[in-house]
């Protein structure tokens, strides 16, 4: 049940808060000669952050001429990768719901249901740490190449003690950083449901008999045995030899006899 509810909403929660993102950063270059100087510098950048794409002009302090720069690194492999998990894990938790619901007969014939779903539920736990691994590892990359400190260390012009260079404004990343625990939320929130579809499937009742069966042979063999009460009654021999019988007991000893008569 918690599959159910919880599987679709935190899959929307992790697409949406990554492939949704935009985001940038503002600079300030103060020249010497005040008419060369630009104290707004705005950098923009969105999903899936290819950032050696993403271009700006900052003044150099050297008259009216203009640098062209670029941010540095490339992180779309692992965002999209990232996304791509989340939006099928999403289908595949309403399809699952659907079937759940409405067509739960055919779930369980000839178990293959179980058995898909199974498969399925643990690729998808895989699938969510390694998107989640590699998205985080891509997410500290984007910070790194987006920190406002970085960038200047770009311009021509901030490499000169008379210019004063600012970092004005810095991205915002905590919509980012809710995506990387979303995704890590989804793989234990999978990763857990793998032991309950594992209990619907025919392995988990197969495995019980397979323990059980030994077990009660072995009682049954030990029931059987010569360890019981009618057996050990019957042997006789530790009843019979403890005292003397009764014939013996009766008797009276000759001894006794002998000498009243020769008195």
């Amino acid at each position: 049940m918690c599959m159910v509810i919880f599987a679709p909403l935190f899959a929307i929660f992790a697409f949406a808060t990554c492939g949704g993102y935009s985001g940038g950063l503002r600079l300030s270059v103060d020249c010497v000669n005040k008419t060369e100087s630009n104290l707004s510098i705005d950098i923009a950048f969105a999903y899936p952050f290819r950032l050696h794409q993403v271009t700006f002009e900052v003044p150099t302090c050297e008259g009216k001429e203009r640098q062209k720069l670029a941010l540095t690194g490339d992180s779309s492999s692992s965002a999209e990768f990232f996304v791509t998990v989340a939006v099928f894990a999403f289908l595949y938790s309403l399809a699952a719901t659907v079937v759940y619901i409405f067509f739960q007969n055919k779930y369980r014939e000839n178990n293959r249901g179980p058995l898909i779903d199974f498969i399925v539920t643990v690729v998808f736990s895989f699938l969510w740490l390694v998107g989640s691994s590699a998205w985080a590892k891509g997410l500290s990359d984007v910070k790194v190449a987006t920190d406002p400190k970085e960038v200047l260390l770009l311009l021509s012009a901030c490499k000169q003690p008379s210019n004063k260079c600012m970092a004005v404004h810095s991205p915002v990343m905590s919509s980012l950083n809710t995506s990387v625990v979303f995704g890590f939320l989804n793989f234990i929130l999978w990763a857990g449901n793998i032991w309950f579809v594992f209990k619907e499937t025919g392995w988990h009742s197969s495995g019980q008999r397979y323990l059980s069966d030994p077990m009660e042979k072995h009682s049954r063999s030990y029931n059987q045995g010569g360890y019981n009460q009618d057996s050990y009654g019957s042997s006789g021999g530790y009843g019979q030899q403890v005292g003397p019988s009764s014939d013996e007991f009766g008797q009276q000893p000759s001894g006794p006899t002998s000498f009243t008569n020769q008195i």
